[in-house]
């Protein structure tokens, strides 16, 4: 199988599910008129291009929370109306993630903090003795969590990815899961993750993977793709109400230790403890952030109404500019694994010479107006990899990069107005 076929693989089953009928305009963001101080006092537009780190709130998502607001309660076990008014947007809300993901009917859609306390909840349920594989490139939430795993290094190219993890998978005995990336937050490359799970499968393991990226710039269709599960964040997903999905198969989940011990999460509480077996409740235990996964589904809802083509046209259209752009600037060098021309979602991350990371951060904030992320974005080994060197903790400017990612409401005068700053950066020099 050739590189391009087993990416084309992915690509083609994660966009296979049927698109809507009919099409809605893409939906404003919140804060799209604000306006912030910059050298001299003056008020500029604020060009937001931190979007990986957390995306701006969606008008229909606020509307949303807004609506739910006045009969907010508390759920599944209160008889008075508001409370069942609740219980039934918080678990429509369920039948939502599940839809949007492409789920399988029977898949359990178990509502977290974020990307990161998914992967945690569900390295809790893995049976004894599971080996978790997983890549060097990726996020501390994958990489992180696993009591026994096999760190594989960053791939020279796709079919290396595939190749490396199907070594890997056929030297291990016993559980097994494969862990990785959609879409990198240090690079927005694509990775073959259908290529992937037929190796996991074809060797008796499971796959988990990161959506987190993927999914507020791509359609996704787990059943399509045969993934074990998914992980994702609403605060990436233009839903910042503190609320993510781990989305996956049951059986792992019902047979695992319950994340939190209280309420909710138990059938009977004697002298012993019958505990749900049923992952939802399970894992759920304590009153869940209601109005964060009201706000999840409703940018679920606003992303399937509005339709991929569009956004995904725009996005395309954005990030060419803005790669073509900073690559005509003399000593700037964007971060890649796999190369130039390989997919990839709305995230450059970047060099320039002469200056750290931080200081190209602060004065294109304070001179220009434009929100970046600096750093190794919780992917350090990745990023020491991509620059080449093995030094730089948390704190060193000296191994860091800036990021740049766009989204909804990411303006071509956004994108301009950054290659024109770092132009202007680079000429001082």
């Amino acid at each position: 199988m050739s590189t391009l076929t087993i990416f084309d693989s992915a690509r083609d089953a994660a966009e296979s599910a049927p698109a809507a009928s009919t099409s809605r305009p893409i939906p404003a963001v919140l804060g799209a008129d604000l306006e912030v101080p910059v050298k001299g006092g003056r008020l500029v537009g604020y060009a937001n291009l931190d979007y990986a780190a957390s995306a701006p709130c969606l008008e229909p998502v606020s509307a949303a929370v807004a609506a739910a607001l006045p009969a907010y309660s508390s759920v599944h076990r209160g008889a008075g109306y508001a409370s069942q008014l609740t219980t039934a947007r918080y678990e429509q809300a369920r039948h939502t993630v599940r839809a949007f993901a492409g789920a399988r009917p029977d898949d359990a859609v178990i509502f977290t903090r974020n990307t990161t306390d998914a992967t945690n909840l569900l390295a809790g349920c893995l049976p004894e003795g599971t080996t978790t594989v997983v890549f060097d490139t990726e996020h501390h939430a994958s990489l992180l969590p696993w009591p026994k795993a096999v760190r594989l290094a960053p791939p020279a190219f796709p079919g290396e990815a595939v190749r490396a993890a199907d070594e890997a998978l056929a030297g291990i005995d016993g559980p097994k899961l494969l862990v990785v990336t959609a879409a990198s937050n240090v690079t927005g490359e694509l990775w073959p993750i259908a290529a992937l799970a037929h190796i996991a499968h074809r060797h008796g393991a499971r796959i988990l993977v990161d959506a987190a990226q993927l999914v507020p710039h791509r359609k996704l269709n787990l059943t399509a793709l045969d993934l074990d599960y998914v992980a994702f964040s609403g605060h990436k997903l233009y839903a910042p109400f503190g609320a993510g999905v781990l989305i996956g198969r049951r059986d792992w989940l019902a047979e695992g230790k319950p994340y939190l011990a209280g309420g909710g999460a138990v059938r009977s509480v004697a002298e012993e403890v019958e505990w749900h077996d049923d992952p939802e409740p399970r894992h759920e235990a304590g009153t869940p952030n209601v109005l964060g996964a009201i706000a999840l589904a409703a940018a679920c809802d606003a992303l399937s109404a509005t339709g991929w083509t569009e956004l995904v046209r725009e996005e395309e259209r954005l990030i060419a500019r803005l790669r073509a752009g900073l690559a005509s600037v003399a000593g700037v060098r964007e971060l890649s694994l796999w190369g130039d021309d390989h997919p990839r979602v709305g995230i450059v991350s970047f060099t320039v010479a002469g200056y750290s990371a931080r200081e190209v951060a602060e004065a294109l904030s304070g001179e220009y107006g434009i929100g970046v992320r600096d750093g190794k974005f919780c992917a350090h080994p990745f990023v020491r990899h991509l620059l080449e060197t093995s030094d730089g903790g948390c704190d060193d400017d000296t191994a860091s990069a800036v990021r740049a990612s766009i989204g909804i409401g990411t303006t071509q005068e956004h994108v301009d107005r950054l290659i024109e700053a770092v132009r202007d950066l680079v000429a001082r020099r």
